[in-house]
């Protein structure tokens, strides 16, 4: 049997089956408006604080607004007009525009911006994954139209790290309880182009567009948000007109929009690369802390069937950590190719031997290493499946685990896996934020780095980057750092992971911005 009937067979046992019924089509209904657009999501937008990280991310980027916005042509302004840089590149001084009101009328001036850094910075350690916070000094509004930050030293993602999605989000200072947010707000009152109206919990909510916004306002009046889970009857619901637009990397499975590729009804759109699909090897496994065999299993990773049989080619295999069109990254690696029998002379050179029932084993104890995925992910189950199949090859033994959301990021975030699928930070937070990142336990990089003989070298590399001014002397950084990663083999590539859209092709101007969580509502109108 091809490896790629293998994934069509693995891909459709495993689809979700059965019927259910749609949210919102009894009782709390949600209102059907005729200038609406009728989105879908797997979960409710739960909670949009802008200073914290539960809410759904689209969502919190039609209320909520920076200093500057990050796009295709670089950085742009936002609530602040303009900004001006220090010749030492430590102070940043933005003049805020004139006029801007929340939607609740209070102005969004540099002393309500000011109150929104305070409340950030009360809760500093909740946002130490972000450099800048550790080497923010001050944060200053010396009038109403002018708000200063200071820092100890020069940081060269600043505006980056401003231009995120959170937390540097501004919200009404009279939603705050007490000038904080750290422990809750009593509304989300933004200055974005859509007012949050009603919500019914894990059923719809309803987003209306602020009509006193002071940029361009959006085509639509509403946004109705239904909420469904499960992938099939998204689809159904998109036949049958109930629903517009599904939108994200994990909305739609590529069968989805394999069928619909020709299809005269509706449309698709893929994005550029956003992210790097990859599986994390625990470098303080005593089987895995062998480079030897950390490096077999690269050999053994069949990028181009897994891009080819799961993602029908929509997803590119992928043999670095980041895309080389990632800034930096372009550095000319040498990929781990495909090759069993260099795989299966690495285990050998390792001192695993042939044992009982086909299993290696050495000093007595057999290969025998886990693989945890995300429950919620039909495709993470497709691969794992595969490469157990795959690995099984070489005689590992290799038994694999899925485990709901929070428990399984709870597990890679405490190190508790031998292996684990993961994703890469993507546009914008890559390469900086990432990396930056991976000195503390934030996610599962830090504790499979853990293991490795030259971690402090890269944590030290990864910490003088940002405050590197020199572009030239940066990139020798950041090569450092890749290069070392790279060849240590803790992270298997798998695919470059890309943005998805499937509507109505009555809709238009569906597409995708920088930043890869933003929904482009804005932009998007319906044809007449």
């Amino acid at each position: 049997m091809s490896k790629v009937n293998w994934f069509k067979q693995v891909f459709c046992a495993c689809l979700l089956t059965g019927s259910v019924l749609l949210t919102g089509q009894q009782g709390n209904a949600a209102p059907e408006a005729k200038d609406t657009l009728n989105f879908v999501n797997y979960r409710d937008i739960r909670d949009l604080n802008p200073h914290l990280y539960a809410g759904e991310m689209y969502a919190q980027e039609m209320l909520f607004e920076t200093l500057v916005d990050i796009t295709p042509d670089g950085y742009k302004p936002c609530l602040a007009e303009s900004w001006e840089i220090s010749p030492d590149g430590k102070v940043y001084t933005f003049k805020i525009r004139k006029g801007v009101k929340f939607t609740d009328g209070e102005p969004c001036d540099a002393f309500a911006i000011k109150a929104n850094f305070d409340a950030i910075i009360e809760n500093k350690k909740r946002h130490t994954w972000l450099e800048m916070m550790h080497l923010l000094e001050k944060v200053e509004a010396p009038d109403a139209e002018t708000f200063r930050i200071t820092m100890s030293q020069p940081y060269y993602p600043m505006l980056t790290e401003l231009g995120v999605t959170r937390p540097f989000a501004m919200i009404s200072p009279k939603a705050m309880k007490n000038g904080s947010t750290k422990d809750g707000v009593q509304a989300f009152i933004g200055t974005g182009p859509w007012t949050l109206e009603k919500v019914v919990t894990d059923e719809y909510a309803i987003f209306k567009r602020n009509e006193n916004y002071w940029g361009e306002k959006p085509k639509f009046e509403r946004v109705i948000v239904k909420v469904i889970p499960d992938n099939q009857t998204r689809i159904l619901a998109l036949e049958k007109g109930e629903i517009d637009l599904i939108w994200g990397k994990n909305m739609l499975d590529a069968d989805a929009l394999n069928k619909y590729k020709n299809s005269k009804k509706f449309g698709i759109e893929l994005s550029a690369p956003t992210s790097t699909r990859q599986i994390l090897l625990n470098t303080t496994n005593p089987i895995l802390k062998d480079l030897n065999v950390r490096k077999a299993l690269q050999h053994a990773t069949n990028r181009a069937a897994i891009a080819k049989g799961v993602f029908h080619g929509l997803e590119t295999p992928a043999d670095t950590l980041y895309a080389p069109s990632v800034p930096y990254c372009n550095i000319g690696l040498k990929p781990f190719e495909y090759d069993m029998k260099k795989a299966a002379a690495l285990l050998d050179e390792a001192g695993w031997k042939p044992g009982p029932g086909g299993v290696l084993i050495k000093d007595g104890q057999p290969l025998a290493i886990s693989l945890l995925y995300n429950s919620n992910s039909v495709t993470e189950k497709n691969i794992a499946e595969y490469l157990q199949h795959e690995f099984g090859k070489l005689g590992m033994k290799v038994s694999i685990s899925g485990e709901e959301e929070q428990s399984y990021r709870d597990n890679m975030k405490n190190g508790k896996f031998d292996m684990v699928f993961n994703i890469c930070w993507g546009t914008p937070y890559d390469p900086q934020s990432s990396l930056s990142a991976m000195r503390q336990r934030v996610y599962g990089d830090y504790a499979a780095q853990l293991g490795l003989d030259d971690k402090a070298e890269i944590d030290k590399a990864i910490t003088a980057i940002p405050t590197t001014t020199d572009k030239e002397e940066r990139q020798k950084l950041y090569t450092y750092v890749l290069t070392h990663l790279h060849e240590d083999a803790v992270y298997i590539p798998l695919t470059f992971e890309c943005n998805k859209a499937l509507f109505n092709k009555d809709l238009k101007g569906v597409g995708f911005t920088q930043t890869q969580y933003e929904v482009p509502f804005t932009q998007i109108y319906m044809a007449q």
